[in-house]
């Protein structure tokens, strides 16, 4: 299950950045995922909770956001859903040789909320991707 490593990721990356924001304890994390980015929602939440025992991040909350897939094709001006499983052919010219995808691949942290002791709560948004 793939989902555990992206969970891993991701409370790694956020730990990081919360401890170097001086955070006592993360309340939430929103992520960004895309219909084809191959994440079960259920299975990721299961993971992320597992991930973040005994981390700065343990017990806080995930929330995730879904973004359609959605294409384009090159030949004629259409655009569409993907669906899932994928349709990648036009279905206004019938060609899949010129289909750009625009979106629904994504898999982002789009905001992190978190306690940084008696002066309250901070957030940071986003945490930017890591090389």
């Amino acid at each position: 299950m793939h989902e555990m490593s992206i969970a891993m990721a991701v409370v790694g990356q956020v730990e990081e950045a919360a401890r170097s924001g001086g955070a006592q304890a993360v309340t939430s994390v929103r992520l960004r995922v895309g219909e084809l980015a191959g994440v079960v929602p259920d299975a990721l939440a299961f993971c992320f909770e597992l991930a973040c025992a005994g981390t700065v991040l343990e017990g806080a909350e995930l929330a995730t956001e879904s973004v359609p897939a959605r294409a384009r094709c090159g030949t004629c001006p259409g655009t569409w859903a993907v669906g899932m499983p994928p349709e990648l052919c036009c279905p206004g010219c019938g060609r899949a040789t010129e289909v750009e995808l625009l979106s629904g691949r994504e898999l982002e942290i789009l905001s992190v909320h978190w306690e940084d002791g008696p002066a309250g709560a901070r957030t940071r948004e986003p945490i930017p991707e890591e090389a």
